[in-house]
């Protein structure tokens, strides 16, 4: 079996010019190269260039994948609509790290398949278009990304058990889909997730209406309206309407970003390890009551076929001679199935004296078929 790696790069906020292009082309003959997309996949082979490198001249996202576990996501956004020092909180180790280049930063986000299980069935076509909408959430003030980061970051044993948690975000227990593919991309744990989201406000009640927006626009200053004017009109500025919202955000607090106490990554952990046991516990019980229940199910059924045999049991035995003189293996074995089913009948009517003897004459009628007989040794139909 090969080897499989799938390279995209995705240009967001600016396209890439014919000269890029060429630049891109000088790296890879074979990839699929175009104004906002660097996509190619390997099954033999290696990439040429590096993808930090190119995150920092060219793109807006990267997504690389290889079927020996290793899965790699990285982020570039402009500093003015995400500060680095609060990315810094979050991206604390090697499987979450950050750093700035000119005037954007870059999120680094890794994840190694821990079990070192090779995947032989992967794809990524289609994964970065799913999950590049939080970059539009992260410059409007929506950390939850970078909450999932430092859980990465804990689930791999990089954040020390006595390290204070980073403020948590609100709305982690309704993780959105591109946030819940990235969760699910970097193999964050479900349950390490429910963990932190017991410490998370409920999510907002959602956009600011436009009279409450218009409010907080006729009090801005002169100069701020000026230079927001300004970007507008030249798209000077891709992400002002996500940057202006996690400033008028900022100037409105709701309780859902009322920060709580903060738990240490050691306790988020045993959290997870006591929720397991009681998981364990809980679907150890549903078994044991499922179980019981088929075989409640299972005992009033054969009692129903019992009670049905036993309205005329000289005709099954009848049929029990005619199935033996067919001497075809399969019709012994229903023959047997058939004595089985009278046996446990006259233990249940108190008459597994005549049954008993009944056997012993049919044993004896048949004693030279040695297939019937150890048939009915098996069935523990003997003497």
């Amino acid at each position: 079996m090969s080897e499989y790696q799938y390279y995209e790069f995705t240009a967001v906020d600016r396209p890439l010019a014919a000269r890029d292009q060429a630049e891109l082309r000088s790296l890879s003959t074979r990839a699929d190269i175009t104004a906002t997309s660097f996509v190619n996949t390997y099954e033999w082979g290696d990439f040429k260039g590096d993808p930090r490198k190119l995150m920092e001249r060219y793109f807006d996202a990267h997504l690389y994948l290889a079927n020996w576990g290793t899965r790699q996501l990285m982020l570039r956004l402009p500093k003015h609509g995400l500060d680095p020092a609060a990315v810094a909180q979050y991206c604390q180790g090697d499987s979450a790290s950050a750093w700035t280049a000119g005037t954007h930063v870059i999120i680094d986000l890794h994840s190694e398949d821990e079990d070192g299980t090779d995947e032989w069935d992967l794809d990524g076509h289609g994964l970065l278009t799913s999950i590049i909408p939080v970059r539009a959430g992260l410059t409007a003030g929506d950390l939850r990304l970078l909450y999932l980061a430092w859980l990465r970051c804990v689930q791999s044993e990089e954040i020390a058990d006595d390290e204070p948690e980073p403020p948590v975000p609100a709305g982690l227990g309704t993780l959105d889909a591109p946030l819940t593919a990235i969760a699910e991309f970097l193999r964050i744990d479900p349950d390490l997730i429910a963990a932190a989201a017991a410490g998370s406000a409920p999510a907002s009640s959602g956009e600011p209406t436009a009279a409450q927006l218009r409010n907080w626009v006729v009090g801005l200053p002169a100069r701020d309206k000026d230079a927001i004017l300004t970007d507008l009109i030249t798209g000077g500025d891709v992400h002002l309407r996500n940057r202006l919202l996690h400033r008028y955000r900022d100037a409105h607090p709701t309780v859902a970003s009322t920060p709580t106490a903060a738990r240490t990554a050691g306790e988020l952990l045993a959290t997870v390890a006591d929720q397991r046991i009681e998981r364990e516990r809980r679907d150890a019980e549903q078994r044991e009551r499922d179980r019981v229940r088929r075989e409640r199910s299972a005992a009033a059924a054969r009692q129903r076929h019992l009670d049905t045999l036993a309205v005329d049991q000289p005709a099954a035995w009848r049929r029990v001679d005619e199935l033996i003189a067919t001497k075809k293996p399969r019709e012994y074995d229903a023959a047997v199935q058939l004595l089985v089913d009278l046996r446990d009948l006259a233990e249940g009517h108190g008459d597994s004296g005549l049954f008993q003897q009944r056997l012993a004459e049919l044993r004896a009628v048949h004693a030279r078929k040695p297939s019937l007989l150890e048939r009915l040794n098996l069935a523990g139909l003997d003497d």
